[in-house]
């Protein structure tokens, strides 16, 4: 059987502030959201929450809550600068546009490479994204 990653965790400072802007910005999709360990008066609850994007439910992420300062001070920082997820589209000029509907705010104007056509983003948290459609369907390639 060929493996495949299940999930990609995700810190976040607070699970409903992610699910809404995942899924109101991004058109993701609320692939489940489980209580794991309920709250207490002194800790908030864990939960299992996946978000996956549109047209592709077997990519997902799980957004975590930041429960320690390491992890709070990782929030947005994740890949320490570098855009941390690329998010394919096969209608760019489309995500960009309700993209920017939705108030997500990019970096830079779109960009047409030899790869294909690229933009920066920044996620609620401010960590980069790209949103890339790809030029008949290749990989970036490195020179």
């Amino acid at each position: 059987m060929p493996s495949q990653l299940g999930a990609v965790t995700y810190l976040v400072r607070d699970y409903d502030q992610a699910i809404a802007w995942f899924t109101r910005c991004l058109g993701f999709s609320l692939v489940e959201d489980s209580v794991l360990v309920p709250a207490t008066a002194d800790a908030p609850a864990k939960r299992w929450v996946l978000v996956a994007p549109p047209g592709a439910p077997q990519t997902r992420l799980l957004l975590a809550q930041a429960s320690t300062p390491a992890q709070q001070a990782a929030v947005g920082a994740q890949a320490g600068g570098r855009v941390m997820f690329f998010l394919h589209t096969d209608d760019f000029a489309r995500d960009h546009a309700a993209f920017l509907d939705a108030g997500v705010v990019f970096r830079e104007a779109p960009r047409y490479e030899a790869y294909g056509t690229v933009a920066v983003f920044e996620d609620l948290y401010g960590q980069p994204w790209d949103l890339l459609e790809l030029a008949g369907g290749g990989a970036p390639k490195n020179n």
